[in-house]
């Protein structure tokens, strides 16, 4: 894939200098709870990754429900933080976002700088993504939605799933598993391509 010349609307060449040295972009990888964040961060980052997961109680159960994720024993409290290159002259900073409402307000600082971000979708849950899709377009930051498949997930047609989340036209719907690194590296590559895509649209219209 040739990535090259990508940029990006109102900075220009984010990825490569006017010298064409390779570049780093900060991608935020967000959803709501439990929606598989810090397993996309883990799979495939490519050093190990920085988490700040703690343990669910119950003491936290009434703030953090485990409705459809009864399973979940640990929790994102702050940011899970990976890297991985995506070629000689890409490489992607990510930042995996808390899901839970309690922890929203880091949300403001985390995006500061974001080239874009990944929005993850359990299928079983739409619900917990509004906020994530509400807060990339509330702070006008490019996404692709990634509708990670659990194994009890039904298999709902894309369009039916953009029409429930209210997703635009432009805006790339794909299916993954976070688990799996090629998986989790083509929803990258998919973002990284609605980047470019958008990068020429507005610079064609100027």
């Amino acid at each position: 894939m040739d990535l090259k010349g990508f940029d990006h609307p109102g900075r220009p060449d984010a990825a490569h200098g006017a010298d064409g040295a390779a570049r780093s972009v900060k991608v935020m990888i967000a959803g709501g709870f439990g929606t598989g964040k810090t397993t996309m961060v883990r799979s495939v980052s490519e050093i190990k990754p920085l988490t700040t997961e703690e343990t669910l109680t119950q003491a936290s159960a009434d703030v953090d429900p485990l409705v459809g994720v009864a399973d979940k024993t640990q929790t994102t409290v702050s940011l899970d933080f990976g890297k991985i290159s995506l070629n000689d002259s890409l490489t992607l900073y990510l930042f995996g976002t808390p899901g839970q409402e309690r922890f929203w307000f880091l949300w403001n600082g985390l995006f500061k700088g974001a080239l874009g971000a990944v929005v993850l979708v359990d299928t079983r849950r739409l619900a917990s993504s509004f906020r994530a899709i509400e807060e990339m377009e509330r702070q006008n930051v490019p996404f692709v939605v990634a509708l990670n498949v659990f194994p009890d997930s039904k298999d709902y047609p894309v369009e039916e799933i953009r029409d429930a989340l209210d997703i635009p036209a432009h805006t790339p719907v794909v299916t993954c598993d976070a688990r799996d690194r090629a998986s989790s590296r083509d929803v990258l590559v998919a973002l990284i391509r609605h980047l470019k895509e958008r990068s020429g649209a507005v610079l064609e219209s100027r």
